[in-house]
């Protein structure tokens, strides 16, 4: 899959607004449709000489509750990068462009990287996909001996949807003692669609993929809300955010809003705006960069 067509798939189905605007223009919409129902088949993904992939891991009953498990060359005690995809809540699939340069950069470092898949809208609210997401997590860390993995050392990664429900696990960390996991060592947030949604939805205008995903409850919102549920417990984290983007609200200003809300409870979450278009800000993670080197380097702290 080329780059220029990876960024658009990554567009189309986290940019929800632009993406309706598009629909209107007839072929256009057509096509992001398309691409939107390819995001949700899996797709081959290559690996790191001397890697190994074990494919299709359960952790629940239903099908969408799998994930797939990237082993570095020689694992013995590897830290652990657990991501979760994006897609407006309602597409995308743990093999979608941009996992590959992650594997392509993490796995030669001794990293083991874990992709999840987890239920889509309408099947699942986004409080109940990062209740998968928890469940994935503690699964990984009771067979993390067996894979040689350290089930101690484990960062949260997501992004656009994605980053908003590991967000929001890193918000309220009892969603993932309640499933039976281990505290992670911090988050990282990949230009979240949503870190405070009663304001989003709250707006004059809510693009129709907000409001498929959150519906009309406001106690629902609120439970979903990263920034409504941000405690004293909270889990570090990088809210890496595009400057570039302003739908449905500036990120980055997004961004700053909850870290400094987190800052009230004592926490530290740690902003970093990159001139860089929401599909890209994913898809170039793990290509050479200072972009990837900051992120590296911030998942290497907290890995220590």
């Amino acid at each position: 899959m080329n780059l220029r067509y990876a960024i658009l798939l990554c567009a189309a189905v986290s940019l929800p607004l632009e993406a309706q605007m598009m629909q209107r223009r007839g072929g256009l919409g057509q096509r992001i449709e398309r691409m939107r129902e390819a995001s949700r088949r899996e797709h081959v993904v290559a690996v790191p000489a001397g890697a190994t992939a074990l494919r299709d891991v359960a952790y629940g009953n239903d099908p969408a509750q799998h994930f797939d498990v990237y082993l570095p060359a020689n694992a013995r005690n590897a830290p652990v990068l657990f991501y979760v995809h994006g897609g407006g809540w309602a597409n995308g699939d743990k093999t979608n462009p941009g996992l590959e340069n992650k594997l392509a950069y993490w796995l030669p470092k001794g990293y083991a990287v874990i992709s999840a898949d987890y239920r889509l809208v309408p099947q699942a609210t986004p409080l109940q996909q990062a209740q998968d997401i928890a469940h994935a997590v503690a699964i990984v860390q009771a067979h993390a001996r067996e894979w040689k993995l350290d089930p101690e050392r484990l960062v949260l990664m997501g992004h656009s949807a994605g980053a908003q429900l590991v967000a929001l696990l890193g918000a309220k960390p009892a969603l993932l003692a309640d499933a039976g996991a281990h505290r992670p060592r911090a988050v990282v947030s990949l230009d979240s669609a949503a870190l405070d949604v009663p304001k989003i939805m709250s707006a004059t205008r809510v693009p129709k993929i907000y409001s498929d995903a959150f519906g009309n409850n406001r106690e629902a919102w609120r439970a979903a809300s990263p920034a409504d549920q941000l405690g004293r417990a909270a889990l570090p984290m990088l809210l890496v955010c595009s400057s570039e983007r302003q739908v449905p609200a500036s990120p980055c200003d997004e961004a700053r809003a909850f870290a400094g809300k987190a800052a009230t409870f004592g926490v530290t979450l740690q902003v970093l705006p990159e001139p860089m278009q929401h599909g890209e800000i994913n898809h170039d993670l793990g290509l050479p960069s200072a972009y990837t080197t900051a992120v590296a380097q911030y998942i290497d702290a907290h890995m220590r």
